[in-house]
């Protein structure tokens, strides 16, 4: 069954601009073509994420936690970042539409933090903000099928994805079927469900705007609780991927070096391949600024050069 909500005008011009927008980032490259960005956006998405439930790390001390040097910080805030590092890693091997895959995530996220990580809650909660209860989540003998059947919701091929995960965001939080790591959760399985059409949002922190919009976040879940489905949650939702992708636009408009350029290519190139292979994908390099990005891999130990001259091949090193 889907969930309720309703197709606003809000909603269709969200689509349109957030999907012409979708259009442009692939055609510049832009996430694809920065390393260094992508590693930026991963450490803004989790510090994001993390600081909506509390967690004090900076951006900076989870670069550090990265690099594996010594971040001085309350224990269970590094396990959070810690735990969220090795999610995101992985993102691309959870499958939205799979609910093992969710309760793994979950107890990947969890692992250490709570006393069952990856199993859905056994009690009734409620939700409290100050002294007053906002949320009372459906009983927990229901969990079952209320996550199976908002799990079949996500094979419904018929529904948009950007909506579509969007409603899952909220029906997620409405259920709240863990004692613990709802939140983050439900903007993981988001960005998780947009991955499945739209590669670039493995990248793209939109998180960071929820941190940045929190009470209107917060205020907009109450909202749909109490008018009894998604419409007003969809409309906040897709705001905020449309200005995330806005900021993406305007904010990485530099070209990629010698370096980010070789990177790039090795991510899809991953067999024996000569200069000629390197110019097809980048057809406005002259001859000579190919010779020099690959002279410059091989002097960083990305690639290992075989042969002289006419007969040099390359392959990435291991």
């Amino acid at each position: 069954m889907r969930p309720p909500y309703e197709i606003t005008t809000g909603i269709l011009k969200s689509v349109a601009a957030i999907s012409k927008k979708i259009g442009e980032v692939n055609a510049r490259l832009l996430v694809r073509q920065n390393p260094e960005l992508r590693k930026q956006n991963r450490i803004k998405t989790i510090h994001s994420s993390l600081s909506i439930e509390g967690n004090t790390l900076s951006e900076k001390q989870i670069t550090a936690i990265i690099e594996n040097k010594r971040v001085v910080g309350p224990e269970k805030d590094i396990k959070e970042v810690v735990n969220a590092l090795e999610v995101y890693k992985d993102l691309k091997g959870f499958h939205c539409h799979l609910e093992k895959d969710f309760l793994n995530a979950h107890k990947l996220l969890m692992n250490g933090l709570i006393e069952k990580p990856g199993k859905y809650r056994s009690q009734g909660v409620g939700i409290i903000k100050g002294s007053k209860v906002t949320h009372i989540a459906p009983s927990h003998e229901n969990l079952r099928f209320l996550m199976n059947d908002l799990f079949d919701y996500l094979k419904d091929k018929t529904e948009l994805t950007l909506i579509k995960s969007c409603v899952f965001h909220y029906e997620m939080e409405f259920i709240h079927p863990f004692i613990d790591g709802n939140g983050r959760m439900g903007r993981l399985w988001q960005t998780l469900i947009l991955m499945s059409e739209y590669p670039l949002f493995e990248f793209l922190p939109f998180e960071t705007l929820i941190s940045k919009n929190q009470n209107k976040y917060y205020h907009t879940l109450s909202i749909s609780d109490k008018e009894g489905k998604s419409t007003k949650f969809i409309e906040f939702m897709l705001d905020i991927i449309d200005r995330s992708l806005e900021d993406l636009l305007e904010n990485t408009a530099k070209k990629p070096n010698e370096t980010e350029r070789l990177e790039i290519f090795l991510e899809r190139f991953t067999r024996t391949f000569t200069r000629k292979d390197y110019m097809k994908q980048y057809p406005e390099l002259s001859t000579a600024t190919a010779s020099r990005d690959l002279k410059n891999g091989v002097h960083k130990g990305l690639i290992k050069k075989f042969g002289d001259k006419r007969t040099s091949h390359y392959r990435r090193r291991t």
